[in-house]
């Protein structure tokens, strides 16, 4: 019996309440030029802390130890389902994101506007991070290529530099089985679609005259004169977070993939808000309505991708003042923790542990002083892959009834 069929079997109903906040991207490693601290020992956070005195601390490994997760399987993991055995594309949880509805031959592409250089190098994958205005009118821009051969072509934007490329056909089967036009680094060119199979070699041939009748329209554009795609993806099967944990589960989340993979998995998506004071007053209005809240920070990641280490300082300290707001609403069992690291030296995700915090008039608590990546090294929940915090957080909410006589 795996562990996912041991917590199947004995869930319990009643009427405790999780609560899950994701500082996405949240783990971090010492850098040099900050006294060699992390954004989290680094940053004042006096409610943090005294939540820490009061819980249990730990570090997940969103899959396995060295490997560096997507933010897909990342998040996966920390919803209790094994990354391993439920892989989804980037594309897919964009598209449903952006409440695009995906018909079963459809293939979605996570996509971003990026710069581009005279000689076809990509000297920034993200664009300068172009504002949504200027984002949606280049969308506009290339979404006059609707049809290749018979396929037709989607546009929908997204957030700041991101879009979704959408692949439909009623007449040509169409596979997903393609590899990223993104080189998923800076400094390299803009690499061919290949297909693993005939269907899926089919649509790439699609996306690679895509891509130069786009990249046509887009040359005096600047800085996004350049797009990429990866990700290719169609809507997966997948048992819902209502029928795996018998939880009414809502999200609170701003960005188009986040509330994908919510979607995807049946929660019910409350409205986004911009600041993080907002996102916890959402919570505090529907507190009545759910018993489970996964609560999606992106500052965190984001200033880790730029290399940020202080916007990264700034976010987590943003979370520690709007804290009391959400603290005056206290759940039954309150995590705190991000779904991968993201390294401000390092400028991308990467496969450290990331740290955990569990409160609850259960949960214990252990001789730490501050939630913080040196804390959680000797935090009472030791270390653990993520796809297990699920059974954690059910069992101190008494949803998890003896395992055998």
């Amino acid at each position: 019996m795996t562990y996912e069929e041991i917590i199947k079997k004995h869930i319990l109903t009643n009427n405790s309440q999780i609560v899950l906040i994701i500082l996405d991207g949240l783990g971090d490693i010492p850098h040099p030029d900050f006294d060699k601290k992390t954004p989290l020992e680094y940053a004042a956070t006096p409610n943090l802390d005294y939540l820490a005195k009061n819980s249990m601390l730990g570090r997940i490994h969103p899959i396995l130890p060295g490997i560096t997760p997507g933010s897909g399987p990342a998040h996966l993991a920390v919803f209790g389902y094994d990354p391993l055995q439920h892989q989804i594309g980037r594309g897919v949880l964009e598209a449903l994101g952006l409440d695009i509805k995906l018909k079963p031959n459809d293939i979605a592409a996570r996509s971003n506007f990026a710069s581009m250089d005279t000689k076809g190098i990509i000297t920034d994958r993200r664009a300068g991070r172009i504002k949504d205005d200027k984002a949606d009118a280049l969308c506009e821009l290339i979404s006059s290529v609707s049809e290749i051969d018979g396929v037709r072509i989607k546009i929908k934007p997204g957030k700041e530099h991101r879009f979704v490329t959408v692949f439909s056909s009623e007449t040509k089967e169409l596979g997903s089985l393609i590899s990223d036009t993104d080189p998923l680094h800076d400094d390299l060119p803009i690499q061919k679609a290949a297909g693993n199979n005939e269907s899926s070699q089919f649509l790439a041939d699609i996306v690679n005259k895509f891509t130069e009748r786009g990249m046509e329209l887009l040359k005096n554009e600047h800085p996004a004169n350049a797009f990429l795609m990866r990700g290719f993806s169609s809507k997966p099967r997948i048992l819902s977070i209502r029928d795996k944990y018998k939880l009414e589960a809502a999200a609170i989340a701003a960005y188009p993939m986040y509330r994908g993979i919510a979607s995807l998995l049946g929660f019910s998506i409350l409205p986004s808000a911009e600041s993080i004071e907002e996102l916890f007053e959402v919570y505090r209005k529907n507190s009545n309505k759910y018993n489970y809240f996964y609560i999606h920070i992106k500052g965190t990641d984001k200033a880790g991708e730029d290399g940020d280490f202080s916007g990264k300082v700034k976010c987590i300290e943003s979370v520690d003042r709007a804290l009391p707001h959400l603290l005056s609403k206290l759940p039954d069992v309150l995590c705190i923790t991000g779904d991968h690291s993201s390294p401000a030296l390092m400028h991308s995700h990467s496969w450290h542990p990331v740290p955990v915090l569990i409160h609850g008039k259960y949960c214990g608590f252990d001789p730490t002083q501050r939630f913080t990546e040196s804390d959680s090294i000797t935090g009472g929940l030791g270390d653990f892959e993520s796809k297990y915090l699920m059974g954690l957080l059910l069992a101190n909410a008494g949803r998890l009834q003896k395992f055998g006589a």
